[in-house]
């Protein structure tokens, strides 16, 4: 065989390599996403354009939240949030519609303290999403059904609020982020801390 025909055969399994490592690296960063996310994985691919252009949105979403100081409550904060809750949700018997609205205001406070950025809903949605992606989808549902008039909707708002409202104020939701890592012994910067 001339040399030629071999150049082209080396070229042409060197692209059939590189075809294979790019498809496998996709491969891997889907499995990584669709573990980190959960639903929230599927719900962005379904009402996105393509499954890249949802992945793109994750990447940009998980590089966001390492970029944000995001921290836990102390215990009396915790506490404090807790007691807030069980009176809003006191309140829902005589004033469902403003049971709602005070349970989405103690989310972004909780959040506030906690962070997050509170400014825009579907920026929140998109921040806690990374940290809580099994809970996030309960949070649009809340504020869906929070303006409706009927008291089912509205109690089923306080119920999806609950669910975000539990874990942002859980002490073991915190997850540390690669930056505060000690790769030399595994400790988080709050373990160094104590």
């Amino acid at each position: 065989m001339p040399a030629w025909a071999w150049v082209l055969v080396a070229i042409a399994a060197g692209i059939l390599v590189a075809l294979i490592v790019w498809q496998a690296l996709k491969a891997q960063r889907s499995r990584g996403l669709k573990q980190r996310f959960g639903p929230e994985y599927d719900r962005t691919v379904e009402r996105s354009d393509s499954r890249g252009d949802a992945e793109t949105e994750l990447e940009a979403r998980k590089q966001r939240r390492d970029q944000l100081d995001i921290r836990p409550l102390s215990s009396a904060a915790r506490e404090r949030y807790r007691a807030e809750w069980r009176r809003v949700q006191a309140r829902f018997v005589d004033d469902p519609t403003g049971a709602v609205q005070q349970s989405d205001t103690l989310i972004q406070s909780v959040m506030r303290e906690r962070g997050y950025p509170v400014e825009d809903f579907e920026q929140r949605a998109a921040d806690v999403s990374v940290d809580h992606p099994n809970v996030v989808e309960n949070y649009r549902a809340g504020r869906r059904l929070a303006g409706s008039e009927d008291t089912e909707n509205q109690r089923q708002a306080m119920v999806h609020h609950r669910a975000l409202f539990d874990e942002l104020v859980e002490e073991t939701t915190d997850r540390p982020l690669s930056r505060d890592t000690d790769t030399t012994t595994a400790t988080t910067t709050e373990e160094r801390v104590r």
